[in-house]
């Protein structure tokens, strides 16, 4: 017996491939939405851990900003301490200056050379006085300018024979000279320590203005 399919097949296939396709589709979409609903996940995830590194990056910075500030202050505050002391130890210095420079003068001044005035100013010193011949007042030069402590760079002013005339006493010729130095602060720790002793007698003569 031959059987007759009379039922129209080609479009019952044709409908069946469209709800197999329309299915594959919906998969298609439901895997894709899973897939960007999981990266969108991710990267908030990552995003929000960020910024919680971020956020202690942020603090730590104010901490140590806070820190670096403290540690200016306190610099700023050594510096301080440390300029009242060197005002400190230069007023000491300066206030023994007039005893040293008077020791340094008194060691270095040769015999036959007598100082009528001595005249400080600032760090300049001028000195006048008489000597009995122009080789006192060049040992004298040589002595401040390569044995003092206090004292450099002397300079002669001025050097003029004279004719000195004492009581009871034919006049002499001598020599009245002026000359300047520069007070130097020496740099060892303890070299302004303690003041220098007793200045030999032929100092007497010598006057300070």
């Amino acid at each position: 017996m031959i059987l007759i399919n009379l039922l129209p097949h080609r479009e019952a296939r044709r409908a069946q491939r469209k709800r197999t396709f329309f299915a594959g589709l919906a998969l298609s979409a439901l895997a894709g939405a899973l897939v960007v609903g999981i990266w969108l996940t991710a990267v908030q995830q990552a995003a929000a851990a960020q910024e919680a590194r971020n956020g202690l990056l942020a603090a730590e910075i104010k901490r140590l900003e806070a820190q670096i500030k403290d540690i200016a202050s306190l610099r700023a505050e050594i510096e301080s301490l440390k300029a009242r002391q060197a005002a400190v130890e230069d007023l000491q210095t300066d206030r023994n200056i007039p005893v040293y420079l008077l020791d340094e003068l008194v060691r270095h001044t040769p015999e036959g050379v007598y100082l009528t005035a001595i005249k400080q100013t600032g760090d300049t010193v001028a000195v006048t006085g008489v000597a009995q011949t122009n080789e006192r007042v060049s040992e004298m030069l040589r002595n401040t300018s390569y044995n003092a402590t206090w004292l450099e760079r002397p300079e002669l002013v001025e050097i003029k024979a004279a004719s000195v005339t004492t009581a009871g006493r034919e006049p002499r010729r001598l020599f009245e000279f002026s000359m300047r130095l520069s007070i130097k602060r020496p740099q060892a720790p303890g070299a302004a320590s303690d003041a220098p002793a007793g200045a030999p007698a032929r100092a007497s003569g010598a006057r300070a203005s």
